[in-house]
């Protein structure tokens, strides 16, 4: 048994099929997604729930505050959904990245 993590983060040209990742260490399981937007969030949020017995979900900080509640809602709770925040200035220069790709506001 593992402790089993999925992080999700969003890219506009992502496709949730091919953009992945997975470790596992023994103790440890972690699968990575990168998602188009929310509704695919939600999608592999419950996909991954159900098939591969997720503890908890780690959110990328372009999610908003409505966007984690709407994931932790649709896995009626039974799933921990976290967000990866920095402090001020890191938040800054993470969205002047995304700023710089062109990436949608959250």
């Amino acid at each position: 048994m593992s402790f089993n993590v999925l992080f999700i983060a969003h890219a506009p040209d992502a496709d949730k099929n091919k953009h992945k990742s997975e470790i596992n260490t023994g103790k440890y399981h972690l699968f990575s997604v990168v998602v188009r937007n929310q509704a695919e969030a939600v999608d592999v949020a419950r996909e991954f729930a159900e098939e591969k017995e997720i503890d908890t979900i780690l959110l990328c900080p372009g999610f908003s505050h409505s966007n984690v509640a709407e994931i932790y809602d649709a896995l009626d709770g039974r799933v921990g959904v976290a967000v990866a925040r920095g402090d001020g200035l890191s938040n800054k220069i993470s969205a002047q990245a995304r700023k710089r790709e062109n990436y949608p506001k959250s």
